[in-house]
């Protein structure tokens, strides 16, 4: 059901190519400038498809399903830009490793306890760890529009470190509450 709240979700996922471009594109600050303004603007999509379903009383199965895969594969993509352009690199490249290893795994639990008809509903701290996530990130790109500004990189990469260990936490979190439900 195309509610304006699926469509803002929808939004997001098919904006990531062209967040990508932005981001791939050789030194060029202007590109960064715009990769920012799209990211930024998908963030506000991100807050306001949900916002909209629950005040309107619009949620939908669909709804539920798109968010999450819409947020993982926008940070997926940007973590591989980021890394691929050296805007991550060096020992900064665990963290992002974590985050990625923690949403594929994560996202693979969710599956398997849906086909049992386990509900793992999304925790008050996880909500924190993509918002830290989406913040890092930001930061990271705008530190490549901006780079006379430097400690914005900085900024970013300590950020993605806290979102690293706020990713292994809510990660271990579902894990423990997925174990439960797992034959031995």
């Amino acid at each position: 059901m195309l509610t304006l709240p699926n469509i803002l979700t929808l939004s997001r996922i098919v904006t990531v190519p062209l967040l990508a471009a932005f981001l791939w594109w050789p030194d060029w600050d202007l590109g960064y400038a715009i990769a920012f303004a799209i990211y930024a603007l998908m963030g506000v999509t991100d807050y306001f498809d949900g916002y909209l379903a629950r005040a309107q009383g619009t949620v939908s199965k669909l709804g539920q399903f798109l968010d999450p895969i819409a947020d993982k594969i926008m940070i997926a993509a940007v973590i591989l830009m980021l890394v691929a352009k050296n805007v991550v690199a060096d020992l900064h490249i665990i963290p992002a490793l974590v985050i990625l290893v923690r949403e594929i795994a994560v996202s693979g639990l969710r599956e398997f306890l849906g086909g049992i008809q386990v509900s793992v509903p999304v925790s008050a701290l996880a909500k924190w760890k993509t918002t830290l996530q989406l913040g890092a990130l930001g930061f990271l790109i705008f530190s490549h529009a901006v780079p006379a500004w430097g400690w914005t990189h900085d900024v970013g990469l300590v950020a993605l470190w806290g979102a690293a260990a706020l990713t292994a936490i809510t990660g271990w979190d579902y894990l423990r509450v997925g174990l439960k439900h797992m034959d031995s």
